[in-house]
């Protein structure tokens, strides 16, 4: 499931990115990387707040969809 569906209060781990290596690589630069856990902490119509590596780092809703996580 994309990202962008998972609610408020929730942690997953990334599974894989979807779109071009500019993206992933941008991606992984800011510690999302394969493997590693993500929690949403906030999110508005815009994007939502993620908590990756102890970061909290603010997402487009766009990007939010390319990135899939799983339980």
């Amino acid at each position: 499931m994309p990202l962008a569906m998972v609610m408020e209060g929730e942690t997953r781990t990334i599974r894989e990115f979807r779109g071009e290596g500019d993206m992933k690589r941008h991606l992984q630069d800011i510690g999302f990387i394969k493997g590693e856990r993500v929690r949403v902490v906030g999110e508005n119509a815009g994007g939502m707040i993620c908590v990756v590596k102890d970061v909290k780092v603010a997402l487009s809703r766009g990007l939010a969809h390319r990135i899939m996580v799983e339980d």
